[in-house]
């Protein structure tokens, strides 16, 4: 299980790992606050890239292509964040304020796609033996 969810929500029981994919830490918030079990700094988008979009829904399509290609810098982690999901659930933790328009979406759709690769991986190793 894989969700998305605002940094200034509460914790709740079905989050299961909390990571924070910002590469800023949301204003403020404390540690407790938050409660992340880990911080992802790595796998958000270059500060070049954060700054050029700034939220613009009129770039949104070139960013997400720009930042998909970041992302295939990064494959061990999107591959971690898949094996999270697919262990027993993680939750994105971002503080943009767009909930639709924003950088968690893309990387959900990545991993994503991770997720169904292993598992397509796993169900053809099963039908090997």
């Amino acid at each position: 299980m894989l969700r998305l969810k605002r940094a200034y929500a509460p914790r709740s029981p079905g989050d299961g790992r909390r990571v924070l994919v910002d590469r800023l830490w949301p204003r403020g918030l404390s540690k407790e606050r938050l409660a992340i079990d880990e911080w992802m700094r790595d796998v958000a988008p270059s500060a070049a890239l954060r700054r050029w979009f700034a939220h613009d829904p009129a770039k949104w399509l070139t960013f997400q292509r720009r930042y998909r290609r970041e992302l295939e810098a990064h494959s061990d982690l999107v591959d971690r964040l898949a094996k999270y999901a697919l262990e027993g659930g993680v939750t994105l933790i971002f503080s943009a304020r767009n909930e639709s328009l924003n950088d968690a979406v893309v990387l959900a759709a990545v991993v994503r796609r991770r997720m169904a690769h292993i598992l397509g991986g796993r169900r053809r190793a099963a039908h090997a033996r």
